[in-house]
């Protein structure tokens, strides 16, 4: 015995559906707040760090 067709339309339909439904796969957004820090260079610090730059490109002149 086959099924009637209206009967066979909406079967088809609700797999359809179904389908559809089960391919979409939820979205997960991962928002991460900027991190403020707070630091104090010393005058020292500042002097080696120009020494070595200074002494960087004094070797690799085409650097830049």
């Amino acid at each position: 015995m086959t099924p009637p067709k209206p009967y066979l339309r909406s079967v088809l339909i609700a797999v359809g559906v179904a389908t559809m439904l089960a391919g979409c796969t939820p979205t997960i957004r991962l928002q991460v707040d900027p991190i403020q820090i707070y630091a104090k260079l010393d005058a020292d610090v500042r002097v080696r760090l120009d020494r070595e730059l200074q002494d960087l490109l004094a070797e690799n002149p085409n650097l830049f």
